[in-house]
């Protein structure tokens, strides 16, 4: 099931800082006061980068997703050719419908840049979208296709759940 950008940033959220919403257990009355919550809570201004930060980056590529529909390769590259030297800015779009998918990447020429851009840009907005920024990962290579099953000199084919079949 696919879910909306806002969905996504709330499960971003819960997962980089559980302590966000406290959870009751069922045994637990509920008060008629409602739960308050601080600004520096909901919107991470306490710290929680330097308490818990990302790991280095080993490659200078990152990963951005959550790009608006109308966010070009061009707009990407303008917002973060201020971090350094960019190689490429690709925003991934549909083969069919030539639309951008929401998410691109990003390559710059030494791992020092990529990490600030990364420091930079990660969380931001960009043409209305939170847009976050995380290492790319190696793509993995799909399996070798399946061969045609072989007819034999009388024409049947080998089903291998059934057997033979004509």
């Amino acid at each position: 099931m696919a879910l909306s950008s806002s969905a996504r940033l709330l499960r971003r959220a819960l997962r980089s800082s559980p302590s966000l919403f406290p959870v009751q257990s069922q045994a637990t009355t509920l008060s008629t006061s409602p739960t308050r919550f601080s600004s520096s809570t909901l919107f991470g201004d306490d710290d929680a980068a330097t308490k818990n930060p990302p790991p280095p980056l080993t490659t200078p590529k990152l990963f951005v997703s959550g790009l608006s529909r109308l966010t070009t390769d061009g707009k990407l590259h303008d917002v973060f050719a201020q971090f350094g030297q960019l190689v490429e800015a690709k925003v991934i779009t549909d083969r069919v419908s030539g639309r951008s998918k929401g998410f691109g990447f990003v390559t710059y020429a030494t791992i020092e840049e990529a990490e600030k851009a990364r420091e930079g840009m990660n969380a931001k907005f960009l043409d209305g979208w939170v847009i976050f920024v995380d290492p790319a990962k190696p793509r993995e290579r799909k399996p070798p296709a399946q061969p045609e099953p072989v007819s034999s000199e009388t024409g049947f084919k080998v089903n291998k759940t059934i057997g033979w079949c004509g």
